[in-house]
């Protein structure tokens, strides 16, 4: 009798419990393969990103490995999967949890085709999100355009529970088939910095999970827009790498009573499965405006001044310490990501892909579809953005949300001793305060690279004359 030998295929899914393809896997096969394939294509240079991402697959690595093996595949995902049909002649299906949008469906497309030339069974399976991108749509049977409506749905739709995922070890291919291909990742890996271990992993994302809901879910509603008081979920990254179930998450926080806090999180959550829909449904838009009457700003994209917003040297604050905290610890509070992404596009009329990109590099949360979605937000260009002509004043929102300047203090050392009349506007010292607080402008800390009442005026004036132009095209 033929044994059956089956390939799970982990991806952004680094977790043994709560994994749906996992689950089938282990349950429809009496041989399976534990497979992770790395493609140099998707790779970045200098990539906090990246990084924290082979950190997180390190740690999967080694929790697999103490009772069977995880095979390591390096480079094109044709070219490894027919190393491994030549090597397991009797392999005939596959499992993995599916990408619905940008590079991870185009891969999928493409290696399903080799797939089923080889004969290979393919078992795919929605994963990642609570609601997948064709799950909800308006009655038209469209894709929803603006978020509330989708929200009002997708509230009321019943949320999937926890997997059920008892691991068998004993079914589990052990030998190391490709021993090249794993030396390979380890000599990759040993070229990264060290991570923090106790962060990172199917544990660290369970605990961190418990400790959010413990401890600051009561008071997320007030208390997630200050950066100084670090209350957001901090969840990102686990559910980035699939250390985390999102079906985990909810069933965990439907445990919690019943609050306004509550009830602000489950949006977020929403805001995720809605950015991914978007993504989905508009899978362009990583390169393209969605509204296509914002295809034609002509921005100024200053190479000088997107050097001193990456480095946090804009004479901004908020910006700066902003900035700073993504390039130390390649994590960003949301309220300073609306705030930096606002200042690139309308304060220094920059092009809001070259920040999306950096932040791709930087971000150890990065998802492609939430940060392409909140940069057009900010862009005014995407989907139920924000309107053009609503510009963030940076130190209006410094003031609001960083008030004593305790968190632009944790990140510019060189501003630490100023009172909170002048931490958040340093450029009006004076001569006499300057002497006083041992700070030189322009040396010590730059003036302000432009003027925001100034830039403001250019920025609608720039996104008016592209709607302009769209007009007077479509009439041609």
């Amino acid at each position: 009798m033929k044994i059956v030998t089956s390939i799970m295929w982990f991806r952004r899914d680094l977790r043994l419990e709560d994994n749906t393809a996992l689950s089938h896997a282990l349950k429809d096969s009496e041989k399976l393969l534990l497979l992770f394939q790395v493609n140099p294509e998707q790779f970045l240079t200098e990539s906090l990103n990246q990084q924290a991402f082979f950190a997180s697959l390190t740690a999967f690595q080694q929790n697999v490995n103490r009772n069977a093996h995880l095979q390591i595949l390096y480079g094109n995902p044709q070219e490894s999967f027919q190393k491994i049909k030549d090597t397991l002649t009797d392999w005939d299906r596959v499992y993995f949890n599916q990408d619905e949008r940008g590079f991870g469906n185009t891969r999928d497309r493409e290696i399903e085709k080799f797939f089923k030339e080889q004969g290979i069974v393919v078992h795919s399976y929605m994963d990642h999100h609570l609601h997948g991108a064709k799950e909800i749509k308006n009655k038209q049977g469209s894709f929803y355009k603006v978020f509330t409506p989708y929200y009002q749905q997708w509230k009321e739709k019943i949320k999937p529970t926890p997997v059920e995922t008892p691991f068998n070890p004993k079914i589990v291919i052990k030998e190391t088939l490709f021993p090249k291909d794993e030396q390979q990742l380890e000599e990759l890996i040993a070229d990264l910095p060290d991570q923090n271990s106790d962060s990172i992993g199917e544990k660290a994302a369970i605990e961190q999970l418990n400790r959010f809901l413990t401890e600051d879910l009561s008071d997320y509603e007030t208390a997630r827009d200050y950066p100084n008081l670090d209350k957001t979920s901090r969840l990102s990254r686990h559910l980035r790498t699939g250390e985390l179930s999102i079906r985990t998450v909810w069933q965990e926080l439907q445990k919690q009573k019943n609050s306004i806090a509550k009830q602000t999180f489950e949006k977020e959550l929403c805001w995720r499965d809605f950015y991914n829909m978007i993504y989905a449904a508009n899978p362009e838009q990583k390169e393209q405006p969605i509204q296509e009457q914002f295809r034609f700003i002509r921005w100024q994209n200053d190479q000088d001044n997107f050097s001193a917003w990456k480095k946090g040297q804009t004479g901004f604050p908020i910006v700066d310490a902003a900035m700073r905290q993504l390039n130390q610890t390649g994590w960003m509070h949301n309220r300073l990501r609306m705030i930096v992404a606002s200042f690139l596009t309308k304060d220094l009329l920059i092009d809001w892909r070259w920040g999306e990109r950096y932040f791709q590099q930087m971000l150890i949360d990065y998802d492609p579809a939430s940060n392409i979605g909140g940069w057009q937000w900010a862009a005014s260009t995407g989907t139920d953005a924000v309107p053009y002509f609503r510009i963030f004043n940076p130190t209006t929102q410094a003031k609001k949300f960083d008030p004593s300047g305790a968190f632009i203090r944790s990140y510019l050392p060189e501003l630490r001793e100023l009172p909170e009349k002048l931490i958040h506007e340093p450029y009006k010292m004076s001569e006499e305060d300057q002497r006083n607080y041992g700070i030189q402008l322009g040396t010590d800390y730059p003036f302000q690279i432009v003027d925001h009442k100034e830039m403001r005026k250019k920025a609608i004036y720039a996104y008016e004359a592209s709607k302009e132009f769209a007009r007077e095209t479509s009439e041609l």
